[in-house]
């Protein structure tokens, strides 16, 4: 194992982002259903926006970036908020909460995947755990396929969007910007905002509107405050301050309270073959992510 250790407040901070987060598979869903997707996320974001601003503000964090780090700023929104969360909103809109759930924590495996591209090698075990992702994924597949309205193009969706996020994951790594997290995550917010506006004006044009009455509003606020504000905040701090294998590591059970908020709140019955899924892409980052006794790294 890793030879150092997470502090009390690292620890409290996973805490909360997993039931935040793993809650928030749920509520996307709901709010999906009461909205259309990209309208949902991108009137989040500019909630999410103010409400960094007033987190600067009360914590005295500037919010200004260095000239020469904004074209890295606008790299780096790229895979982590414009690719992730656009085309996870959309897989969310298709998808049933437990299975956008499993797809979407996939994350750490496509990381190790991303890596290749910047000359880090897979062994063994690594080759190991992207088969069982790869079995996860066929099974939740071959329900999609089978069901009168399975749609598995939100499965590709999905994937897609984890592929992004664990990109982003090993570029933060490779390039620092060394800003506050706060700083950080409301200037990428910027381009974010912009992106997800140009998509809800290209696909739900149409049916734009502004959200009205406490079941639309709720969500938003939840996703602006608890998701983006919050926990986007806590993920960046933590991928900017621990080697990728820790920070990946961390939100392994975040996909189970996926599932299992699904289950309660959704009222979702999980098939054998989407618990089997579950057990194959978590088997699946244990053999990626868990140091083996000969070496802390891969």
């Amino acid at each position: 194992m890793p030879s150092f250790q997470l502090s009390a407040r690292q620890i409290q901070l996973l805490l909360m982002m997993t039931v935040i987060w793993g809650i928030n598979w749920t509520v996307m869903k709901y709010a999906t259903n009461q909205m259309p997707p990209l309208t949902f996320r991108t009137i989040s974001m500019v909630l999410a926006l103010l409400t960094l601003w007033a987190m600067a503000a009360a914590m005295k964090v500037p919010l200004k970036v260095p000239s020469h780090l904004l074209p890295r700023v606008m790299l780096l929104s790229i895979p982590n908020m414009i690719g992730w969360h656009i085309l996870c909103i959309l897989a969310v809109n298709e998808l049933s909460v437990g299975r956008a759930a499993i797809l979407g924590y996939t994350m750490p495996v496509w990381a190790v995947v991303a890596g290749l591209f910047f000359g880090q090698s897979m062994n063994r075990r690594s080759w190991a755990g992207l088969a069982l992702a790869m079995c996860g994924v066929v099974l939740l597949l071959i329900n999609e396929l089978q069901s009168m309205v399975g749609k598995p193009f939100g499965v590709l969706l999905m994937l897609a969007a984890a592929f992004s996020w664990g990109l982003g994951t090993i570029l933060i790594r490779r390039y620092p910007t060394g800003l506050h997290a706060v700083t950080f995550a409301h200037a990428m917010l910027y381009p974010t905002i912009a992106s997800m506006a140009l998509a809800t004006w290209v696909l739900e044009g149409s049916q734009f509107a502004i959200p009205t009455g406490f079941n639309q509003w709720w969500p938003i606020f939840y996703n602006a405050i608890g998701v983006i504000a919050f926990c986007q905040v806590g993920w960046f701090s933590l991928a900017a301050s621990l080697p990728p294998i820790v920070s990946s590591l961390s939100i392994m059970i975040i996909p189970v309270v996926g599932v299992m908020s699904g289950v309660v709140f959704m009222g979702e019955q999980p098939r054998w073959t989407d618990l089997a899924a579950l057990g194959a892409i978590l088997a699946a980052m244990a053999v990626v992510l868990v140091p083996s006794k000969k070496t802390n790294a891969l």
